[in-house]
């Protein structure tokens, strides 16, 4: 424990962006203090974000994002909300709710799962309060950003931990088993946590009954199909075969209406 930095020690780095209110930092600042505080592990760092958006018509202008190091695991909640008082008072019980979960499955790993756990993956903390993505004519959408790395090797179980506690639509990693390029992600109909991976994977009896594999074949192509796949079907994100790489990488949708990619590096 020597030299970590516990809860009431915790130095919070607020970033504002836009005319956010005053007191506004000060706000948030507390209300992750007190997440923190419930909190038995070290906890390293905590950051936040608050963005009042120039548009005041929209529907949600105000977003607050929040990333808390939990002994070494990140942990995420990206909400957005009509006013940034409201934004932070979302984040903060999405951010509870992540790190909860986070713990929770990251114990029944080591100790085993009971028959609940199923029920737990499925209705776990929605979306609805996610900021909504800017949509721009196929035309004005470009490749933004471009994530090169290391893709971590795991089980299936510990790519679902991560998915829920970074509060993504996707997690990327190599399977630690099968050595396949994979993602989890939760099916935008049902909810219900997916893997999909370039090679067979047995996701093992771990995950037996929580994460179901997907049927549809990883498409095979650049990634220039791979931004027509994402902008025809609408969803959030692509998982593709690079025949550029051989790697499993990802295209998605940006909260500002571009898209990004994620790639191993090689």
């Amino acid at each position: 424990m020597s030299g970590l930095r516990t809860s009431k020690g915790l130095d919070v780095e607020v970033r504002s962006r836009g005319r956010v209110p005053k007191g506004a930092d000060a706000y948030a600042r507390q209300k992750v203090l007190a997440v923190t505080g419930r909190v038995s592990e070290p906890v390293l760092s905590a950051r936040v974000k608050l963005t009042q958006a120039v548009d005041t018509s929209a529907p949600r202008p105000a977003t607050a994002q929040a990333v808390v190091d939990v002994n070494g695991r990140p942990v995420r909640a990206h909400v957005a909300a009509g006013t940034v008082f409201e934004a932070v008072d979302l984040m903060q019980d999405r951010l509870a709710a992540r790190i909860a979960r986070a713990r929770r499955y990251g114990e029944r790993g080591r100790h085993g799962s009971g028959s609940g756990d199923e029920a737990a993956w499925s209705t776990g903390p929605g979306h609805e309060h996610r900021p909504h993505r800017r949509h721009l004519p196929a035309g004005e959408r470009r490749i933004v950003r471009h994530k090169s790395f290391g893709l971590a090797r795991q089980t299936p179980e510990d790519a679902l931990i991560d998915l829920e506690a970074m509060d993504h639509d996707f997690w990327l990693f190599t399977d630690l088993m099968s050595g396949y390029d994979s993602v989890v992600y939760r099916d935008p109909r049902t909810g219900r946590p997916r893997m999909a991976s370039l090679g067979p994977v047995d996701p093992g009896p771990e995950t037996e009954g929580l994460l179901g594999l997907s049927t549809v074949p990883v498409p095979l192509c650049a990634v220039d199909e791979a931004v027509r796949r994402l902008h025809m079907t609408g969803l959030p994100f692509v998982f593709f075969h690079d025949t550029g790489t051989g790697r499993g990488s990802v295209l998605y949708h940006r909260y500002d209406g571009h898209d990004g990619l994620i790639a191993p590096a090689l």
